[in-house]
């Protein structure tokens, strides 16, 4: 069974690396989980590191490679594979079962994977979680927010109150990244000891603050609630709908070219997308065809018009309607009636 994250920590103090490790989930944790782990096999003496980039064209064979070429200087390797997306494939899976079958007391593999879910479970990981060292690491839960949060302050010696963690819960917006930096930032300004609410207004940015990009990213995200909320936000803060919708059109646009591409992954380097940004794309276009998100556009067109005087109707509540559309296709029939 995969450990879990208190399993973990615990793991990472043992006098020995287990030869095979899998940490996946979310991405800061994992980053987190790694560096620390690749920090015990320093300490462990593992002089050697060599670093598995597995993109599009990767060549599994590497890993083996890998494993037998171990530098005649060196006693012990550390193989640093980077699976984003927690898919090996075919090619990928016989060689990870390959490299547990024939495990070596001088060479430990971590395989790293931003991206997982019970889809991602397979027999090579499960034969990986029988072999060696299994974790996957979850986001907090709404729930679990004000525990994530209080622990990290203790390990920068801090401590906060009960109102005062609600408050920077509340500001991050569930953003592990943007709670991170706070806390590292809180660390810095504030020095050890006890927060209060009062402090932690004064001390914390307001990292919830609403724009465009993060609208976006919520409504191709598939989360309309938020998308919807960002909105309302933005609308309050006296922001300009015409900029607005240049900016929802250009991220149509972006949709539109990588649903025509016959190469998705080709079309998102051209685009220049991060890794991120091409999994939010990739995950919306499989949600509906591309005529849909041609309607989307022609859409976000004749709303741009209304934001300019250029046709008659309400653009904010047009927006609202587009906005849900993109986030949940199954919308689309009510928003073309709205629009007639």
């Amino acid at each position: 069974m995969p450990l879990s994250a208190g399993q973990w920590q615990k793991a990472l103090t043992a006098d020995q690396l287990a030869p095979v490790y899998l940490l996946a989930g979310e991405e800061l944790l994992v980053l987190e989980a790694a560096d620390a782990l690749r920090a015990q096999a320093k300490k462990l003496g593992y002089p050697e590191r060599e670093v598995l980039e597995v993109g599009q064209h990767f060549d599994w064979d590497d890993l083996a490679r890998a494993a037998a070429g171990m530098s005649l200087f060196s006693t012990r390797l550390f193989i640093d594979l980077r699976l984003p997306t927690g898919r090996p494939g075919i090619e990928g899976a016989k060689a990870i079962n390959a490299f547990c079958a024939d495990l070596r007391p001088d060479v430990t593999l971590l395989i790293t994977a931003m991206e997982w879910s019970s889809k991602h479970d397979g027999a090579w990981s499960k034969k990986l979680d029988a072999t060696g060292t299994m974790v996957v690491f979850n986001a907090p839960r709404a729930n679990e927010w004000g525990a994530w949060i209080s622990a990290r302050l203790a390990r920068h010696g801090l401590s906060a109150s009960p109102d005062a963690v609600a408050l920077l819960a509340e500001r991050v917006e569930g953003n592990l990244l943007a709670a991170a930096q706070e806390i590292d930032k809180l660390a810095v300004l504030h020095g050890q000891g006890r927060i209060d609410a009062k402090e932690m207004e004064n001390l914390v940015a307001d990292s919830a603050r609403y724009d465009a990009f993060k609208l976006t990213d919520a409504a191709f995200a598939g989360d309309g609630a938020r998308a919807l909320r960002i909105l309302a936000g933005l609308r309050a803060e006296g922001d300009e709908l015409i900029a607005l919708m240049g900016w929802l059109v250009n991220q149509l646009q972006l949709a539109l070219r990588l649903a025509n591409a016959t190469d998705f992954a080709a079309q998102a380097k051209t685009e220049r997308l991060w890794q991120a940004r091409e999994q939010l794309f990739r995950q919306a276009l499989r949600r509906a065809p591309r005529d849909h998100w041609l309607q989307c556009l022609a859409r976000a067109s004749r709303i741009d018009r209304m934001a300019k005087g250029r046709e008659a109707g309400n653009p904010w509540q047009e927006a609202e309607r587009l906005i849900a559309a993109i986030a949940e296709p199954r919308a689309a029939p009510a928003l073309a009636q709205s629009l007639v």
